[in-house]
């Protein structure tokens, strides 16, 4: 063989070297790619499955915000309706009281004409002294009305007269049955006349 035929073959050989050497390396090229695809696209998963995660951990932290809130309002609804309830607990009891102190109030006015040392008017006295104190000590206070001005709020009127004076006029002239209120809670309109 001559040196051109050998040179010829070595040629051809280095050429299918050359094109073995670059099928290798586009098969190594295409592996690579398809690796580098698979690690992005779990990649990609991880941040996806993470994303999620974290939104269902807000939805979860929002809840649970929200339900401790509500709780709170229940807690403080509750408390507030139990101690109006204590305050106020004894009202129809009260009111049945407030009656026995206008009969007393009554008494006392018949016995304005009677000596101090009579025995039966010191005992209706006493007695009426009691039950106002006891009236005071379970948080019930009169409506003072004679000679304010008449409110709706306070005073039930039971009828119009005209005023003895340009300054009566809109007040109350005279009461008829007392007012009562319970720790500011009205449980008894006091029942008035009112001038016009």
């Amino acid at each position: 063989m001559s040196e051109k035929d050998i040179n010829k073959e070595e040629a051809e050989e280095l050429r299918n070297e050359e094109l073995e050497n670059e099928e290798t390396n586009e098969e190594t090229t295409g592996e690579e790619s398809t690796e580098e695809q698979d690690e992005s696209t779990e990649e990609n998963s991880e941040d996806s499955h993470i994303a999620k995660i974290e939104q269902d951990l807000d939805e979860l932290k929002d809840k649970h915000l929200r339900l401790q809130a509500e709780f709170d309002n229940f807690r403080r609804r509750t408390m507030k309706e139990k101690a109006e309830l204590i305050k106020t607990g004894g009202e129809k009891v009260l009111t049945s009281v407030i009656t026995i102190v206008d009969d007393l109030d009554r008494a006392m006015d018949a016995f304005n004409n009677m000596e101090d040392e009579n025995p039966l008017k010191q005992g209706v006295v006493l007695i009426a002294g009691k039950f106002q104190d006891f009236l005071k000590q379970n948080g019930i206070t009169e409506i003072d009305a004679a000679g304010k001005d008449f409110d709706t709020d306070l005073h039930e009127a039971l009828t119009e007269i005209p005023a003895p004076s340009d300054d009566m006029k809109g007040k109350v002239v005279d009461v008829i049955q007392k007012g009562y209120t319970l720790h500011d809670k009205v449980i008894r309109f006091a029942k008035v006349v009112v001038g016009k």
